[in-house]
Order: C-alpha cells, then structure tokens, then sequence
C-alpha cells in the first residue's frame, strides 16, 4: 500500500512522496487536489500552532477538537478528487528508468509469467504433498482433513524455521506485529515481542541472498507463487500438531514439507496432472499469444529460460500460443535450473529431441527452432552477443530470475506481479481511499501536536492514537485478513517491496501490460522528494494523466 503523507507539517508531507514512491503503485493519490489540501491543511495548521505557542506553552482540550473537526471536514471536502485519481491495474510501474526504444531482445521466465494457473493447481500441489508426508514421511492420517486454504498467506512471508513462525518482516527487518501466525492461529503480540526480544530480526538469522534458510539463517523467504501451498502446509501440520498435543522438532517438519512439495514438482507429479488438464489449470493464454505476437511483429528477438522440462512447456505453449510458438523465440532453453544457471560457468548446454532424448554433441551456437537444456548464462552471452541494457528479461520470482541479471550482468529486468491487479483495485475503491486519507491526516495531527505536555492536550492525543492504531488493522484486513497487503506494513515497505525495487527495473501484474505501450515509450519513475527535501515547486502531475496511464512509477 501507499498510504497519503501525514497533512500537517512541511515536514509531514515530505512522507506523501517518500511512501509513494517507495509503493509505486498507488499513483492517482499524487493529484493536484490532494497536493492542494496538504498545502491548505499545513499552513492552516502551523498559524494554529504558533497562535498557540504565542499566547500559552500548553493547548486546550477544546482547541485540539477544534483543529480535528477543521482536519476531518478538509479531509472530506478533497475526497471527490482523490477518488477520482484511481490506478489503471494493467500499467506498467517504473522503479528505474527505462526505454523500450533501447531493447532490442525480450526473454522470459514461462511459470507465472507466460503461463498464468488457476487455483486449482495449489490446491492439486498442497493435496499431493500432504499425501507424499503421510505415505513417505510417515505423518498422522488425520492430516488428510486439512485441505489447502487459497486466502490463508500472502507471497513474501518469512519462516522461522526453528520457532515454527509464519510472518510479515518489512524493508528494515521489523516484524509486523498481527501478522506473526502459528500454525493456523495468531501469535500474541506480547509473545512475539519476548521470542526476539522486540520485533526486529537481525541480519544474521534472515533468510539468505535468495531467501532460502542456509548457512545458519533461521528464515526463510517464500518468494515464489509456487510458494503458497508450502506455506499452507507448513501451517496446517503445525495446527494438527499443536491441536493434538504431539511433540515435534520444527525443523524436521520444515524440511520434510521442503522435499513433499519438491517432489511433487521434481517428480514430475505436477507437470502430469496438468498436462492431463490444461484446461483446468492454465488461464490468461490468449493474452500472452497477443505479446509474443505483437514482439514478433516488430523484429526484435525473444528466447525463454524456464526451470521446466520439455514436454510440460511445450504442452502448455502449444495451448497458449499454438503448435507453431517455437518458431517465435530465437532460443529456448527448458530446466536451467535457475538461479544457478546465471551463476554456473561449468554446465554445458545440450541439444533435446522432440521427443525428450539428450543429443551429445558439443554446442557451438544457439539455433531457432531447436530446444537446449541447462547451460550457463556466460555460454549463452558467448554465443548470442545479448548483452547489457539491449536485453529485457521478464520473471516472477525476484531473486531466481531477476537478481543476478541486474546485479551480475546488467540486464533490464521485468518482475511478473500477479497479485498486483488485486491490489491495486482494493487501492481505488472508496473505502480504501477514505480511510487511508483519514488515517494519515490523522498521523499528522498526533505528530503534530504531541509537543503539548499538559494532561489535557496529552489525553486528546492520546485518544486519537488509540483511533489511529484501530484504524490499521482494518486497512490490513481489506487485502488479506492474516497478512495484510503484499507490498507494504502499516506504513512501511515490506521486506519483499524492498527486494522488488532493488532488482526490477519495471513490474506489472502480467506481460499483457506490454500491449498498453508501444515500443518508444519510457517508462519514468517518479522524481519524489528524499525525507530532507522540499515537496513543494516540483509540480504535480494531474489526475487525468494517471488514467491514461502516464506517469507510472
């Protein structure tokens, strides 16, 4: 979420444009009639303060209410306008500047970011790997009763693996307090407060470079959308466990749920049932057809790199695209084993069959047409030439796919965020957008005023504390009741929003965005003030152009 800077203070509206830009996507609420209000509401009120300070140190009770009414009625005055500011779900959101003028090759991931499944497929996952504990790993038949839960996790939640803790960690290592479950059931705030002797998590227990739980990190990051039926699964052993009374070592039921759901993928358990199916589990392909299309059409050269095998990708191009979607990419490569294939220089690539079989002969070039398996990137830069900024490669799963590209390599990277439609259009309803803009008015008013020290002034701030502080959760619950909002705490970014603008250059709910932009545009990310600059003088952009997509962060 993006919530609107505290109204008050200069200094307050500083954080209008920090938290926005740091959200991005919460773009209509940057109009010019909310940039009025702030102007309004922070003259009005630092001539009530200082009116104040002049006559008395000390701020009656009465003119505290006086200065919440006067807030709240400005507050309803601008709404019309910042509701009418709302977010095109299907823009493209800049975290760097960039210009699809510039690329010349698109590659991309195909789980989640060409190929989009439906539920039914976490449900199919979470069923085969319960099933996998009890026969393989020997756990209680009465497991057999929990079935997948789609709205119980959000992506990016941490793991703490030793404490058996599902829970949100923002951009500074703070747990999320509300957010910390156990089993199937919430954590006591005071309990989690003494289990970390506060709320924050130091860097040597957090999850490793690519969120796995390693070398002595106690966390780990789910980052995946694959990752959502571990999740449930992990959560609901630990609910049977706790229910009954049984004694178990968290860590040897976190690894066991790790290799039930590994071997429903590894196995091949979940490629068959879909294949079987395809209709059933694969959504959204006509609006990928229309992308490759489109890139076809324009010349520019496209390739893929999946950790899937053959016969599943295949299977599902070929009801997406056509049988004809091979001779759209100039490479296909199937079971890189990302994120190892950005980083291995040892493995070679090699030749596949139509019909599965491994060719041994040596890889001197890359044809269109033909499938490889494995390799390494620095064989594959060899023998292309695709190289730096000229290349744009789309995925889903930030680290495996993104990380090392940015970092390492210098490519342009593209994050696939499905779930950002959802919440974006949670973002532009009324109720969102009024409590958000109350909320943070409200945050200025407690900042403001609570350098009044006498207990009458201190009561009053402390009553809109208290109503501040009931606010959040319901913010929290319009997203995800558990969780709350994949991009941010109350106020801060979360640890995976912060990862997401580190290494995405742009991202968007799916590739379909791309249809919405032609191939000159510059995506622009919004110039926005640090805390220590001055918002005013930079210019606003207006609502209007938010709707017909311009000015995307």
């Amino acid at each position: 979420m993006a919530p609107l800077s505290r109204l008050l203070t200069p200094g307050n509206a500083n954080l209008l444009c920090g938290h926005v830009s740091k959200a991005r996507h919460r773009l209509g609420w940057l109009s010019r009639g909310r940039g009025e209000l702030l102007s309004r509401q922070c003259a009005w009120g630092r001539s009530r303060t200082l009116s104040s300070s002049s006559s008395s140190r000390s701020s009656s009770a009465e003119s505290l209410w006086s200065l919440y009414n006067h807030t709240k009625k400005h507050t309803q005055d601008v709404m019309p306008s910042v509701s009418s500011a709302s977010v095109d779900p299907d823009s493209i959101f800049a975290n760097n500047e960039m210009s699809l003028r510039d690329t010349e090759v698109y590659g991309f991931d195909y789980d989640y970011t060409l190929a989009f499944y439906s539920r039914q497929l976490h449900t199919l996952i979470f069923d085969i790997a319960r099933d996998i504990l009890i026969s393989k790993h020997r756990y209680p038949e009465g497991l057999r009763d929990y079935e997948y839960i789609p709205n119980f996790a959000v992506r990016g939640l941490h793991y703490d693996v030793q404490k058996a803790l599902l829970m949100k960690i923002d951009a500074f290592h703070y747990i999320q307090l509300g957010t910390v479950y156990r089993g199937l059931h919430p954590v006591p705030d005071e309990e989690v407060i003494a289990m970390y002797d506060g709320c924050h998590v130091p860097l040597e227990i957090m999850s490793d470079f690519y969120g796995k739980s390693s070398h002595g990190h106690a966390m780990k990051q789910f980052m995946d959308i694959f990752s959502l039926p571990e999740m449930n699964l992990l959560s609901c052993v630990n609910d049977f466990f706790m229910k009954h009374n049984i004694d178990y070592e968290p860590v040897h039921l976190y690894k066991d749920v790790k290799e039930a759901i590994r071997d429903v993928h590894v196995k091949g358990i979940m490629y068959r049932a879909v294949e079987a199916d395809i209709g059933k589990y694969i959504c959204y392909g006509e609006q990928s057809q229309a992308v490759l299309k489109k890139l076809s059409e324009d010349g520019k050269k496209m390739f893929l790199i999946t950790n899937s095998p053959f016969d599943f990708v295949d299977r599902g191009m070929n009801y997406i695209v056509g049988t004809d979607w091979r001779d759209l990419f100039d490479v296909v490569i199937v079971q890189a084993e990302k994120p190892g294939f950005f980083n291995d220089k040892r493995k070679p690539f090699r030749r596949v069959t139509d019909k599965g079989a491994l060719l041994w002969d040596r890889i001197h070039k890359l044809d269109k047409g033909q499938i490889y398996k494995q390799g390494n990137l620095y064989e594959f830069l060899r023998l292309t030439g695709w190289r730096g900024s000229k290349v744009l490669y789309f995925g889903d799963h930030i680290y495996s796919d993104l990380a090392d590209l940015t970092l390492k390599h210098g490519w342009r990277t593209g994050a696939i965020i499905p779930e950002l439609r959802k919440e974006i259009k949670i973002m532009n309803t009324e109720e969102y957008v009024h409590t958000m803009t109350w909320m943070q008015a409200l945050t200025g008013l407690i900042e403001q005023n609570q350098v009044h020290r006498d207990p009458a002034s201190q009561a009053v701030v402390e009553e809109w504390t208290r109503e501040r502080e009931a606010m959040r959760p319901h913010t929290k619950r319009m997203f995800n009741p558990q969780f709350g909002s994949l991009f941010r705490t109350y106020h801060n970014p979360t640890y995976f929003s912060r990862r997401l603008s580190r290494f995405a250059d742009v991202y968007m709910a799916s590739v379909s965005c791309l249809l919405n932009y032609d191939f000159q545009h510059t995506f622009f990310p919004r110039r926005t003030p640090l805390q220590h600059e001055s918002p005013f003088g930079q210019g606003q952009p207006h609502a209007e152009s938010f709707k017909r997509g311009e000015g995307v962060f």
